[in-house]
């Protein structure tokens, strides 16, 4: 398993960038031994909101197999609407590898950025599951208007990431190992 920890359109963050890449290599260890499923090969990279709304929607795009430049610059923009409020986004990628963006506006401390960075990384372990990645491709193909999906598909897709995100929230408490007192 390969780690990659870098910045994005964010120049002077170099303290945090060497904290975020200790912690990540602590994180993976401690989340691959609590939750079910593999580490895929990771990108970590922090970034501020435009920049994260434009390596999300151009890793969304990829996923979905998008090459349109109008529908990638509307993906975009919607993504910079979601993009100043979330902390952190992990995407899968083609290759099997994950993608874990964090909004450095949104993490004042190391605490913040530990508990986000672990639940980013269970998101990443749930990718190795069966159909998780299949399901999350269905979905970014149906927003991009490729491929639609049935409501029965959309309803299933929406309990899936309500699940994902009970387990991912449950395991916020693995951050504590990271930094004391991170936990939310």
């Amino acid at each position: 398993m390969k780690i990659t920890v870098g910045t994005h359109k964010i120049p002077g963050y170099g303290p945090t960038l060497r904290t975020t890449r200790r912690m990540t290599e602590q994180a993976v260890r401690i989340v691959s031994r609590a939750v079910p499923g593999s580490m895929p090969d990771l990108e970590v990279i922090l970034t501020n909101p435009r920049g994260m709304a434009e390596l999300a929607a151009a890793a969304s795009a990829e996923l979905a197999g998008v090459l349109d430049k109008r529908t990638r610059a509307k993906a975009e923009r919607e993504a910079l609407r979601e993009a100043r409020d979330v902390s952190g986004r992990a995407i899968p990628r083609a290759d099997g590898s994950a993608l874990v963006l964090l909004n450095v506006d949104q993490h004042p401390g190391e605490a913040e950025m530990a508990v986000t960075l672990v639940h980013e990384l269970v998101h990443c372990m749930q990718f190795s599951r069966k159909n998780v990645v299949e399901r999350i491709v269905r979905d970014t193909r149906d927003g991009f208007r490729v491929e639609r999906q049935s409501r029965r598909q959309a309803r299933e897709y929406d309990r899936a990431v309500e699940q994902d995100e009970r387990e991912a929230y449950g395991k916020e408490y693995l951050a504590n190992q990271l930094v004391p007192g991170a936990a939310a």
